[in-house]
């Protein structure tokens, strides 16, 4: 029940990304518990939203982002009644900044769940970083409830070498 209704919430976020970014809409991805569907009642929903000609600074995209998280707000009441305290945390990036890499993008290698993307612009980014982190023989190595990754487990100190 619990993965239905963060299901249905993702849904509410595609459709509103959708009609409020419209053709400037590249890629939107839920990642963290919420990708992994191991969420709890209190989990937020980690979404990254790529979009185009968005404005220049955090805040003016967040700005921008209210305006779909305040047609959730009659959903988002429902969820709390039923005991479900959760949050919308978007991260936003232009198609140019996606391709520069982020070390989130770690992050969403093995979890992310796509919902939209234009192209497969994003899948291709997350195959460009899959095959890096093959390259360089990689390891997540997970410690309870997190992990870590080993980006180069035969490193020599004084090497360099990028992801």
């Amino acid at each position: 029940m619990l993965i239905e209704r963060f299901k249905k919430l993702q849904a509410k976020v595609l459709s509103g990304c959708r009609a409020y970014y419209g053709d400037r809409l590249v890629s939107l991805v839920v990642y963290g518990s919420a990708g992994r569907e191991t969420m709890r009642f209190d989990s937020d929903v980690d979404i990254l939203i790529i979009a185009r000609n968005l404005p220049k600074g955090r805040m003016k995209r967040v700005a921008e982002f209210s305006k779909i998280e305040d047609a959730l707000i009659q959903y988002m009441e429902q969820l709390k009644k039923k005991g479900i305290y959760t949050d919308i945390s978007p991260i936003f990036k232009t198609p140019e900044e996606a391709q520069r890499g982020s070390p989130l993008f770690l992050d969403m290698v093995d979890d992310a769940k796509i919902l939209y993307d234009k192209d497969g612009f994003f899948a291709a980014v997350l195959e460009r970083l899959r095959n890096r982190l093959k390259e360089l023989g990689s390891k997540r190595i997970w410690k309870g409830n997190a992990w870590y990754w080993d980006l180069k487990p035969d490193y020599k100190p004084g090497e360099v070498f990028e992801i």
